[in-house]
C-alpha cells in the first residue's frame, strides 16, 4: 500500500516540478524512478530497491507478468489519446517541410538509426530496426516545455510543434509494426508463415480499430450514452478493443487503439473535446505512475550494459548526424533559413511514447529470449534522458548562438474573436504583425480562420493557454471581449506572460461614464466600450489612416474622435511603419514625428473628407471634366 501510494504521490510531485520549472515531465519522472529503483540498491541496507515493480519472492508490486499487463493497458490509452490528436487536415494544410519531416525525416531516422545500432552495438537487424523505430517519436509533451520560454519566429516554433504532434502516433505505429513482425518471425523469420501472421495482425488491428471507432462514434452521435458516462464508456471501449484484437491476433491490440484514435479524431463528434480532455487527464496520471515504475524496473546490470563508449558514439550519431540529416533533407526547397534548419536539427528530444513502448517491447522480447533485446530498454531510456537533458539545458543558448532568438516580442494576442476583433486583427496582419486570436466560441474561431487569421479555441480560465508555443513571440495583449470580467481576468493573469510590452483591455460601461477612474490598461478610448466598438464596426467596418503633422495635430484629432461616436482611434503608425497601441490615456504620445499616421475605425474624419474634396478639385482629371 505504501509503495503504491508513494508512486502516485511522487508522480504528481514530479508533474508539479515539471510545470513549475517548465521542464518536460518525463525528466523528473524517470529520475525519480531511477532513484527509488536501481540507484537505491547502492544505499539501502540490504541492497534492495525501495520500489520493486515485479514480485521477486520477497517484495514487489506486480506478480508474474502483471507489470507488463498494466504497462500494455496504460500504453494503449496513451496511444489512443495520441491518435485522437492526429487530423488529416493538419497534415494536408501544414507546410511541406512538416509533412516531409514526418515522412522523409522518419525514414531517415528509421534506416540510418538501424544501421548505427547494428554496427555500433552489433545488434541483430530486427532489434536494430525496432530501436530505430522507437527513436522516431519526439512528442509534444517534451517539445512544448522546452520551447515555451524561447521567443522564436512563428515558422520555426510551428515546425517543431506540429512535428511533435503528428509524429507521435506515426512513430508509435512504426514501432508497433516492427515489434509485431519480430514477434511473428521468431523461429520462422521471413517465411511465408511469418508474413501471414504479420498480415493477420494488420488485418485485425485495422479492422477492430476502424469498426469500433465508427461504432462508438455512432453511439455518441445518437445519444445512446448519457453525458456523465461518456468518458468512462469510451475508456472501457478502448480497453475492450485492445484486449479483443489481441485475442484474435496476438500483439495487434496497440495497432487497433492507434487506428481507433486516429479515426475518431477525424470525425465530427459533438463531445470530442471533452473526451480528449478526459483522456489527457487520465494520461497524466498513467504517465506519472508508468514511468516511475518503468525506470524503477531497470536494474544496475542494465545500466552497466550501456556504460561504455559505444553508447556515447550512438548518442552522438543520433544527435549530430541522423537528426540534422533528416531535417536538412526535409527542409530542402522550404522557406527555412540555414540557421533555422540548424535550430530545428538541434531540438529533437525523444518522448514518453518512445520510453513506454521500449520498456514494454524490450521486456516482452527479453522474456521470449530474443538475442539483443536486453539493449532495447536501457538504450532508448538513455536516448530519451540524454536528448531531453541536452535540449532542456541548451536550446535557449543555441537559439541565441545561431541567431533565431527573438529579443523583442512584437506579436499580439487578442482575447476574443468577434467581428471587431477580426477586423482589427486583419489590419495588423496586413501590416506585418503576428496576431493570434483566442476565443472559446468555435464559430468565431472558424470565421477568423476563414478570414486567413491565426486563431484557436481556448478557455482563458484554464492553464492550457501557456502551452501554445505559437504565442512565444507575443509581447502585447489586447482583451476585446464583451465581458468586462473576462477582460480584467485576462489582463491580471497573462500580462506577465504575454503582455511584457503592453497589456490593454476595453473599458466597461461604468469606467466609460467616469473618466476620473480611467484604468491605466484601458484600450483605445475611455469613451468607447465593447458595445460602442461593435456598433461602430457594424455601421462602418473600415479601418482608416490619416497622416499627422505633429503632436498638436494628433491631440486635436483625438478630441474630434471623443466627440463623434462613429469614430474610434486604434493605433499610431510611425513613419517607419511601427504600430503603437493607443490606450485610453490617448495623450501618452508626446513627441509625434511628421509622417506618422492615426489609425482609426469608423467613418472618415471631417478633416480627411475635406482633404479628399480638395484633392478631387485640384486633380487633372477633375479639371478636364469641368
Amino acid at each position: 500500500m505504501l509503495e503504491l501510494a508513494g508512486i502516485i504521490i511522487l508522480g504528481i510531485i514530479a508533474q508539479w516540478v515539471a510545470w513549475r520549472f517548465k521542464l518536460p515531465a518525463i525528466l523528473p519522472l524517470i529520475l525519480i524512478g531511477l532513484i527509488v529503483g536501481p540507484l537505491s540498491t547502492l544505499y539501502t541496507e540490504d541492497g534492495s530497491k525501495l520500489i520493486e515493480p515485479i514480485w521477486n519472492g520477497q517484495k514487489g508490486l506486480f506478480p508474474g507478468e502483471g507489470l507488463y499487463y498494466f504497462v500494455s493497458l496504460a500504453i494503449s490509452i496513451i496511444l489512443f489519446e495520441g491518435g485522437l490528436t492526429l487530423r488529416r487536415s493538419e497534415i494536408r494544410n501544414t507546410a511541406p517541410v512538416i509533412t516531409k519531416l514526418i515522412t522523409l525525416g522518419s525514414l531517415v531516422t528509421f534506416f540510418v538509426g538501424a544501421l548505427a545500432a547494428h554496427f555500433i552495438f552489433d545488434l541483430s537487424w530486427q532489434i536494430s530496426f525496432l530501436f530505430a523505430a522507437l527513436i522516431i517519436v519526439t512528442g509534444p509533451t517534451v517539445i512544448t516545455p522546452i520551447l515555451r520560454n524561447i521567443p522564436l519566429k512563428k515558422d520555426v516554433s510551428a515546425v517543431l510543434k506540429w512535428e511533435g504532434i503528428l509524429i507521435d502516433p506515426i512513430g508509435a505505429l512504426a514501432a508497433v509494426l516492427v515489434f509485431e513482425f519480430i514477434s511473428v518471425g521468431e523461429g520462422q523469420a521471413y517465411t511465408l508463415t511469418a508474413l501471414v501472421e504479420f498480415g493477420k495482425i494488420l488485418l485485425f488491428g485495422f479492422t477492430f480499430g476502424f469498426t469500433f471507432a465508427h461504432g462508438l462514434a455512432f453511439a455518441i452521435k445518437k445519444n445512446f450514452i448519457p453525458h456523465y458516462l461518456l468518458n468512462v464508456v469510451s475508456l472501457s471501449v478502448v480497453l475492450l478493443v485492445f484486449v479483443e484484437s489481441d485475442l484474435f491476433a496476438h500483439e495487434s491490440g496497440l495497432l487497433a487503439v492507434v487506428v481507433m484514435g486516429m479515426v475518431m479524431g477525424n470525425m465530427n463528434l459533438p463531445n470530442i473535446k471533452e473526451l480528449l480532455y478526459f483522456k489527457e487527464s487520465l494520461s497524466v496520471l498513467l504517465i506519472s505512475i508508468l514511468f516511475i515504475l518503468l525506470a524503477a524496473n531497470i536494474n544496475i546490470s542494465d545500466m552497466e550494459l550501456i556504460y561504455n563508449w559505444n553508447t556515447v558514439i550512438l548518442f552522438a550519431t543520433i544527435v549530430f548526424i541522423i537528426r540534422p540529416l533528416g531535417v536538412f533533407l526535409s527542409a530542402m526547397g522550404s522557406n527555412l533559413k540555414f540557421n533555422e534548419k540548424l535550430f530545428v536539427s538541434w531540438v529533437g528530444p525523444r518522448g514518453i511514447v518512445a520510453a513506454g513502448i521500449a520498456s514494454l517491447f524490450g521486456s516482452k522480447l527479453l522474456a521470449k529470449g530474443e538475442p539483443g533485446s536486453e539493449y532495447i530498454t536501457p538504450l532508448v531510456f538513455m536516448i530519451v534522458l540524454g536528448t531531453v537533458l541536452l535540449n532542456a539545458t541548451t536550446a535557449r543558448l543555441f537559439a541565441k548562438l545561431v541567431g533565431v532568438f527573438l529579443y523583442k516580442s512584437e506579436g499580439i494576442l487578442v482575447i476574443g474573436a468577434s467581428r471587431v476583433s477580426r477586423l482589427i486583427a486583419e489590419y495588423l496582419q496586413k501590416n506585418n504583425r503576428h496576431v493570434v486570436l483566442v476565443d472559446n466560441n468555435d464559430t468565431n474561431v472558424a470565421k477568423a480562420r476563414k478570414a486567413g487569421l491565426e486563431a484557436f479555441s481556448a478557455n482563458i480560465y484554464s492553464d492550457s493557454l501557456g502551452d501554445y508555443i505559437e504565442l512565444n513571440d507575443v509581447g502585447y495583449l489586447m482583451a476585446l471581449t464583451g465581458n468586462s470580467d473576462i477582460n480584467k481576468y485576462a489582463i491580471d493573469k497573462f500580462k506577465g506572460e504575454f503582455g511584457e510590452n503592453g497589456s490593454f483591455r476595453l473599458v466597461d460601461s461604468e469606467e466609460m461614464n467616469d473618466p476620473e477612474n480611467n484604468p491605466k490598461e484601458g484600450l483605445f478610448s475611455h469613451t468607447d466600450d465593447f458595445i460602442k466598438l461593435t456598433e461602430t464596426a457594424r455601421k462602418n467596418p473600415v479601418i482608416r489612416e490619416i497622416e499627422l503633422k505633429d503632436t498638436e495635430h494628433y491631440e486635436g484629432l483625438i478630441e474630434i474622435t471623443k466627440a463623434d461616436p462613429d469614430i474610434i482611434p486604434l493605433f499610431l503608425k510611425t513613419p517607419d511603419d511601427d504600430i503603437k497601441i493607443i490606450s485610453s490615456f490617448s495623450k501618452d504620445f508626446t513627441d509625434i514625428e511628421e509622417g506618422s499616421k492615426l489609425v482609426y475605425l469608423g467613418k472618415a474624419l471631417p478633416v480627411e473628407e475635406e482633404l479628399q474634396k480638395e484633392e478631387e478639385m485640384n486633380s487633372p482629371n477633375k479639371q478636364i471634366k469641368t
